[in-house]
């Protein structure tokens, strides 16, 4: 079952990318930065995220709070440009709720990653989360960032690397929300 739900994950992330392997690191599909706002009325429930994390153990994420999902891998160099802005927002935001999805990677180079950037939120390491976004913004490329509202619903997806002016503009629309 798990060795299904990795190839699914791998065909939404790759659908764009013609027939890249799940084992090929230097083939992904790369976002531009866009992002996509869904009006409040139009949006699509999130699915609930619980599983294992890259630190160990399980984590179920709350609901009813804004959070933020990024996904990411270690040898995404977008990633790895978007990963300190990422963390100083977990911080600069203490009232939403940071998380990432590690996809097409191996633990111990997320682990470094992880370590090396001191990311203090969570990551979960089963990419087959992904599949649970099929009926609102899938993420589509590597890194992808998501914006859950406080109603559970997908609120924004940024397909590519985030920008500090962008992310800071979209997480105080979703926050000026009633």
């Amino acid at each position: 079952m798990k060795l299904i739900s990795a190839l699914l994950a791998t065909i939404l992330l790759t659908g764009c990318g013609g027939g890249l392997s799940a084992n090929s690191e230097s083939s992904f599909v790369g976002g531009s930065g866009s992002a996509t706002f869904v009006k409040v009325a139009d949006r699509k429930a999130a699915p609930n995220i619980s599983g294992e994390v890259l630190t160990g153990g399980n984590k179920t994420l709350a609901t009813g709070q804004i959070t933020v999902i990024n996904v990411w891998a270690s040898w995404c160099a977008p990633c790895r440009a978007e990963a300190p802005l990422l963390q100083e927002f977990s911080v600069q935001y203490p009232e939403i709720q940071f998380a990432g999805i590690l996809t097409r990677d191996n633990i111990s180079s997320a682990k470094a990653f992880y370590e090396s950037f001191k990311i203090t939120y969570p990551t979960f390491i089963d990419d087959a989360l992904l599949i649970g976004f099929k009926d609102s913004l899938i993420p589509n490329a590597i890194p992808t960032t998501l914006i859950i509202d406080k109603n559970n619903k997908v609120a924004v997806r940024i397909s590519g690397e985030i920008t500090v002016a962008g992310l800071r503009d979209l997480l105080d629309k979703v926050l000026a929300e009633k």
